[in-house]
């Protein structure tokens, strides 16, 4: 079994080489802005994969980037932007730690933005650093790509009439995770705690769970309506319905599994019986392949059950 540590920049390198190598056939990379509200907008990528989805919020007050992609698509973010907004950017809030949504912080923090984040965030990259430029290296993150500003559970922001928070999910995609909620604009922007319409990626080894992704996703839907909009982290925009299938999908995944490792059967084992088979038309993927997700679910399931969940069967 291949270790399920396949770091985002596995699934980066991937995606941009086969993106580079059609380049001449395909037409360019570029992002497509989504009015979601007064001044909110969704850029997601078209023509390629270039990160997660972004969130931006323009107006007289001040402009607020939420993630940032990766340094190969800086030029085409700053287009997007620049067409919607000709003033600087205020504040840029992070998601969450993972190169896809915040490889621009070290630009964007040089220019004098405001990078917020939640702690555990900030102290992921003071700790452990950001990746090199040899694969498989960490080096030393940029004082400037480093969030100045700082929260625990939530915080608040008052621009261009669009009040919004953005509210720590714990454990869950990571152990930084934020979402972000526009309260007068019934819009969400989930980060990587929601992947439409795919199955997710749960980074473990950086604090995340599957219980925790789960909380965070009935978290969103009880601040949700059938009228919100939902801008997941990756996969087109998205609504409560579809946040709820996703959830839906992630309990009875994690219930079939936790069966198979309170049977003590070992990963190997689980993997070769495809019980998510029912699942993998509709939601496996390049990255998250159903294989993948079982693993991730294994891993997650059998460390809580070691951990004296099995107690509790008595």
């Amino acid at each position: 079994m291949k270790l399920f540590t396949a770091k985002l920049a596995l699934l980066t390198s991937a995606l941009l080489s086969t993106g580079l190598s059609h380049a001449q056939e395909e037409p360019e990379v570029s992002y497509q802005a989504t009015e979601v509200g007064t001044g909110i907008y969704m850029l997601s990528g078209e023509g390629g994969f270039t990160g997660g989805n972004i969130g931006l919020l323009v107006g007289d007050d001040g402009v607020v980037l939420i993630d940032d992609s990766m340094p190969p698509f800086l030029d085409i973010l700053n287009q997007a932007i620049e067409a919607l907004t000709e003033q600087p950017i205020d504040f840029l809030i992070n998601t969450h730690v993972h190169g896809d949504h915040i490889g621009n912080n070290a630009t964007f923090g040089a220019a004098g933005t405001h990078i917020v984040a939640h702690d555990n965030l900030r102290r992921h990259l003071v700790t452990k650093g950001v990746q090199g430029s040899e694969p498989g290296t960490m080096v030393a993150a940029p004082k400037t790509a480093l969030p100045v500003l700082t929260f625990s559970d939530e915080m608040s922001f008052h621009f261009n009439g669009q009040p919004a928070k953005a509210i720590h999910v714990p454990k869950a995609h990571t152990d930084g995770d934020a979402i972000i909620h526009f309260s007068q604009a019934n819009v969400i922007h989930a980060g990587d705690t929601f992947f439409n319409g795919i199955f997710p990626y749960i980074d473990l080894d950086s604090g995340g769970s599957v219980d925790g992704f789960i909380n965070a996703q009935i978290k969103m839907i009880s601040i949700s309506d059938d009228d919100t909009t939902i801008i997941p982290g990756h996969g087109p925009l998205s609504n409560k319905k579809q946040l709820q299938a996703a959830v839906d999908m992630l309990i009875d995944a994690k219930s079939i599994i936790a069966k198979h490792v309170k049977d003590g059967l070992s990963l190997e084992q689980v993997v070769a019986a495809k019980p998510l088979q029912k699942y993998h038309d509709d939601w496996n993927w390049g990255f998250i392949t159903t294989e993948r997700m079982t693993t991730q679910l294994y891993n997650d399931t059998a460390k809580n059950h070691n951990h004296g969940d099995h107690d509790h069967s008595h």
